[in-house]
Order: structure tokens, then C-alpha cells, then sequence
């Protein structure tokens, strides 16, 4: 299999959701460990916001409901919404 076939944008997408996860696993696994690093409570909306934004966008590529695209959408709005707030509220 040549990488141009195993690079489709359903499996692209999949795997910078896979990264982005571990990378949410890693930040906390890091502060957990050593009390350094990104606080979760500063990356877990906009982190959120994120995922949410990839998996619209892989439903969409999939030919999923446009009722699973927007939702996932609207799941990311608030998200994002919720982190403005928080960072608002300071």
C-alpha cells in the first residue's frame, strides 16, 4: 500500500485526533507526576473545543447525518464558549 492510498482523509483525521489525545493524556499524566506544567483546568475546554472541531470534520468526510456534524459542532461552540467565560471571569 503506497502512503498516498493509506493516507485518506478519513484515516489523516483519525490519526490527529489519536495525536491530540495523547497529547491531553501526556499534558495531565506530566503535571500529575511532577505538579509542573499546563494546569487542566487551562487546557480541558479549548483541548474540547478542538476534538470536537476534528470529529464534526470526520463525520463530514464520512457522509455521516449533518445531525452528527452539527452536533459535534455545536458541542465544540460551547466548549469554546465555556473557555472565554472562565478566562473572562479573571
Amino acid at each position: 500500500m503506497s502512503w498516498a492510498e493509506w493516507l485518506t482523509p478519513e484515516r489523516l483525521i483519525t490519526l490527529v485526533i489519536s495525536v491530540t489525545l495523547l497529547e491531553g493524556l501526556g499534558l495531565w499524566a506530566y503535571r500529575r507526576r511532577t505538579g509542573k506544567g499546563v494546569a487542566g483546568s487551562e487546557f480541558i475546554a479549548n483541548w474540547v473545543s478542538g476534538l470536537c472541531l476534528m470529529l464534526a470534520l470526520l463525520s463530514a468526510v464520512r457522509g455521516l447525518w449533518w445531525l452528527w456534524v452539527s452536533m459535534w459542532l455545536l458541542a465544540s461552540g460551547l466548549a469554546h464558549w465555556s473557555d472565554v467565560w472562565r478566562r473572562w471571569q479573571r
